[in-house]
């Protein structure tokens, strides 16, 4: 069972109906126990970082996401859903994330001829290998929806790049725990691809 974690500041039933054309048995739900006895667990995320943490820490689901990440059970966050999974934003200052990866998010650059938030297809470059992008060609084209972006302190941990004012991590992994700040279940068959990948991880 693939665990699609409800907190109210995600996009769940997108992921849901992605998962279900993979054939995958989706559940969208928010009982911890369900979280800890998944195959997998995804954490999605669109709005404001402070908020969606604040979601989190009220269900205690940043508890359960610490101990999913723990047991190294196959975990994807997407979006916001990897911002939180970092220190902090300059979004909501004061505000901690879960911490799980060391950095920091960032608001783009403001610069002419670019609009914030970044709303559409961009390309990707791939870096340092990982399992979820096995079989996708440098240069995929993806969908973003953000105005903050990932600066991970680890650059190992880094599996994608992308560019829209300035140069950003557009795809982290550390262990089992995997993260986009592009959204791949509306990135069309290569985003399905991308999902595919991620069930294949055990």
């Amino acid at each position: 069972m693939t665990a699609i974690i409800d907190y109210d500041a995600g996009n769940t039933k997108s992921v849901e109906k992605a998962f279900l054309k993979l054939g995958a048995k989706p559940e969208i739900t928010s009982d911890p126990q369900a979280i800890l006895s998944a195959d997998r667990v995804v954490l999605p995320g669109v709005g404001n970082f402070g908020d969606a943490m604040r979601s989190l820490k009220e269900r205690e689901l940043d508890k359960v996401i610490r101990e999913v990440v723990q047991k190294e059970i196959p975990f994807l966050g997407i979006c916001v859903g990897m911002q939180l999974l970092f220190e902090g934003s300059e979004e909501s200052e004061g505000v901690e994330g879960l911490g799980l990866l060391k950095g920091r998010c960032r608001r783009f650059q403001e610069k002419e001829g670019f609009k914030i938030p970044q709303i559409g297809w961009n390309s990707i470059h791939l870096l340092n290998g990982g399992e979820l992008f096995d079989g996708i060609p440098g240069g995929s084209f993806v969908y973003f929806v953000h105005s903050y972006y990932c600066e991970a302190q680890n650059v190992n941990a880094v599996r994608a790049v992308a560019e829209y004012s300035n140069v950003f991590h557009a795809a982290v992994q550390k262990g089992k725990m995997y993260a986009t700040q592009f959204h791949p279940e509306k990135s069309g068959d290569l985003g399905l691809r991308i999902l595919k990948n991620f069930i294949r991880v055990s």
